[in-house]
């Protein structure tokens, strides 16, 4: 991990504004800082020699203004720049990966890195980058004003001032080991937790379903472990910074009183000295303690970097070489000797799956557990297969609980990216929704719920299905879409569904016989792989 790598801002075009922004304000924020101390000091002087105090009074109290408005400014547009560049960084992200659809994706490590990864980066880009120009820029600037001021002073600020990236850098060598250990761990906690879940069906047949609390409890105590072990670093190293900050400004203001009893400085240049002299650590320091609240995003950085480049890459490079052609024409899907094991579990899921399907309607069934949707979820690329051959063009999935987020109608129907020719409303006729959603006081603009709240159960599975014949994936993958439905809608989406396999090839997974009556080809997984 570095402590700063200048890449991002080339990868993250959104990072360089924002960066610029809140370094320029911490700059001025020192510049003010420094200001003060030479205005405070004349107006404690000015009042010990009973003088008036107006002018030094006002110059002061705009000092302190200014530091104030500045620091609001400050916490307002970091707290805007992290959020901007983690949402970008995280949209850069999915987009690399799109650009790469015959790699062989690990699932947990990307799911980790665009939920939690792109979410540490924040406090890295908007408190760690700018602390590091500011320490760059102030603590030179101090010590300037200190030469012209007191040079005594100022050599002692000089020889001190470097052991503090000197003890940082050495803390956060070791910080730097806990911190990868520490992502390690969450990787490997929030990995499982998702093939836990995934698998939970699967192992509840086979009576496995308890055995993994213990396996998540032991994975969990490894991350609470690795969690403590690197905030006790940072505390300890927070500690010896501002120790030995304290202890060099201690020798300063020793010095300064001893020259002030003798008579051989004067009050203004003593309290001068005094105030600026922590003004050449405090930067530094700061820098030390956001490096380990930015840490975690450094490390993250350190893995979604290559992936944008990786994706930059593979935009920019020569097409890939075109493969063999699929079956029944561009639409097709091929699937051979297909094994699948979830983790956790000690027997595959699917074994020895062979399926043909080009455009036209294919019914899955079988018994519950016996990996119907697991199959969809392997040929929609969601899961890689263990052993076996996969191939497909683009596919639109269509879960048993599909997304259907909070926002509007339109929204939501355009979400797989809609053909410009596919007429919306059209769509909806054919669905049944085109009377429900005119009804609507803003029609396609009307907003939903998450979940697809305010929406009934058979409206919801129009509006996905709708979604889907907006797709202009060939392939069509749907899972028990008929389910959870009232028999007229069930009657109203089998018809969709034969229209639709009219021109694409669909895949749909099923209980219901009046499904399977209108297939063009039956899969059944509950017989032996000899018997399909």
């Amino acid at each position: 991990m570095k402590p700063f790598d200048p890449h991002v801002l080339h990868v993250v075009p959104a990072t360089r504004r924002p960066v610029a922004t809140l370094a320029a304000i911490g700059v001025a924020q020192g510049v003010a800082t420094i200001g003060t101390a030479f205005a405070l000091a004349a107006l404690v002087v000015t009042v010990v020699r009973g003088e008036d105090p107006t002018t030094p009074a006002v110059v002061t109290g705009a000092f302190f203004l200014a530091r104030a408005l500045l620091g609001a400014l400050s916490e307002g547009l970091a707290a805007r720049a992290g959020a901007l560049v983690a949402t970008r960084l995280r949209e850069q992200l999915l987009a690399a990966w799109l650009t790469r659809p015959g790699d062989a994706p690990d699932h947990d490590r990307r799911l980790t890195l665009a939920a939690q990864g792109t979410s540490t980066v924040e406090p890295y880009v908007a408190r760690y980058l700018p602390a590091l120009v500011s320490a760059a820029v102030v603590p030179p600037l101090a010590i300037a004003c200190l030469l012209v001021v007191d040079w005594p002073s100022a050599l002692v600020v000089v020889l001190t001032v470097p052991l503090l990236p000197l003890f940082a850098a050495l803390i956060g060598a070791s910080t730097q080991d806990d911190t990868e250990r520490r992502w390690g761990a969450l990787r490997d906690l929030s990995g499982h937790f998702l093939d836990v879940v995934r698998g939970l069906p699967t192992l509840v047949n086979y009576g496995r379903a308890e055995r993994q609390v213990a396996v998540i409890d032991e994975v969990s105590q490894h991350h609470r472990r690795a969690t403590m072990r690197t905030l006790r670093l940072a505390f300890m190293s927070s500690s010896a910074l501002e120790l030995l900050a304290t202890i060099s400004v201690a020798i300063v203001a020793v010095i300064v009183g001893l020259r002030l009893s003798t008579g051989s400085m004067d009050l203004l240049i003593g309290l001068t000295a005094i105030l600026l002299a922590p003004e050449a650590y405090w930067p530094i320091r700061r820098v030390g303690t956001e490096f380990h609240a930015a840490a975690e995003g450094a490390t993250a950085l350190a893995e979604i970097l290559p992936e944008l480049d990786a994706g930059t890459t593979r935009a920019a490079g020569p097409a890939p070489a075109p493969e063999a052609p699929l079956p029944e024409g561009s639409g097709g899907v091929t699937v051979r000797d297909l094994r699948y094991t979830h983790p956790g579990s000690d027997r595959p899921t699917l074994e020895g799956v062979d399926l043909v399907a080009g455009p036209g309607l294919t019914v899955v069934t079988g018994p519950s557990g016996c990996g119907k949707t697991t199959l969809l979820e392997v040929v929609a690329g969601s899961r890689p297969p263990e052993d076996g051959e996969v191939r497909t063009p683009a596919v639109h999935l269509v879960t048993q609980r599909p997304f259907l987020g909070a926002g509007t109608l339109r929204a939501n129907l355009t979400i797989g990216g809609p053909a410009e020719s596919v007429d919306i409303w059209r769509v909806l006729r054919e669905v049944g929704l085109e009377g429900v959603v005119a009804a609507l006081p803003d029609g396609l603009d009307s907003p939903i719920g998450d979940d697809g709240f305010g929406l009934s159960a058979g409206q919801r599975a129009r509006l996905v299905l709708a979604r889907a014949l907006l797709s202009p994936a060939p392939v069509v993958l749907l899972d028990e879409p008929t389910a959870h439905v009232d028999p007229e809608s069930a009657a109203t989406i089998g018809d969709v569904i034969t229209r639709l396999a009219r021109g694409r090839t669909v895949i749909a997974v099923s209980h219901q016989g009046e499904l399977l009556a209108r297939a063009d080809q039956h899969l059944d997984l509950g017989l032996p792989a000899v018997a399909r």
